[in-house]
């Protein structure tokens, strides 16, 4: 399967190795641009660009203003970097099309973990048929999920809730979240009904119920200690 191209955008050259090294372990090309104006050179120049890390302050041409400009053409997943965590510079870059917004500084590995979320979002990246995690084992076709080799009873919520958990492994989501993308926007019950199905989900997994940390205040996340 040919690779997904990513272009990373940064006026720090270690920080762009930093991300690329950790892209290129997960079998992602990567293109490099130290600036705002050498990163709409190479995205107009190459169209089969999947995805954008975008830092927002860079000299010629800030991260705001690329966004902006790609935007008028392009509905290419662009994910912003800044040293700000202000709400209002994240509202902002929602804003102006921006897919997700992350304060640095991050774990490469939570990136990548939102790059590859994204391309799932989008339809960019292969679903995998088989997810294997920690003890557990998810087969999409089959719709059917293994702990430590014995087969679980699960309803078709509590599926779809464990997949969305494990393909966004390491992300805090909120209950917000995790209602629109397992239950869909038109649902318009309480988000307690997501406490309700953890609470069962976390009961048939046994001791890798575990694995769903509650972030108080907040929703969940799936961590698995490796």
């Amino acid at each position: 399967m040919e690779k997904l191209k990513i272009l990373v955008v940064d006026d720090e050259s270690r920080m762009r190795k930093l991300v690329r090294d950790f892209l290129v372990k997960q079998n992602f090309e990567v293109l490099e641009a130290a600036d705002g104006e050498e990163a709409l050179d190479k995205f107009y120049a190459d169209k089969e660009i999947a995805l954008i890390i975008l830092d927002v302050m860079m000299p010629k041409m800030n991260g705001w203003d690329v966004c902006k400009e790609i935007r008028e053409t392009s509905k290419v997943p662009i994910i912003m970097l800044t040293a700000k965590g202000e709400e209002s510079d994240e509202l902002l870059g929602f804003d102006i099309g921006a897919d997700e917004y992350i304060s640095k500084p991050f774990s490469p590995k939570i990136l990548v973990a939102r790059v590859e979320a994204i391309l799932r979002r989008t339809g960019k990246k292969d679903d995998e048929e088989v997810l294997e995690i920690g003890g557990i084992v998810i087969d999409r076709l089959a719709h059917q999920v293994k702990v430590d080799g014995k087969e679980l009873d699960l309803s078709y919520k509590e599926f779809e809730l464990l997949t969305y958990f494990v393909e966004n492994k390491g992300i805090a989501l909120s209950r917000e979240k995790i209602l629109n993308h397992v239950w869909n926007y038109d649902y318009f019950g309480d988000a307690r009904t997501i406490d309700t199905h953890v609470k069962k989900l976390r009961s048939k997994l046994g001791s890798r119920g575990e694995y769903i940390k509650t972030i108080w205040g907040m929703g969940y996340k799936f961590e698995v200690e490796e």
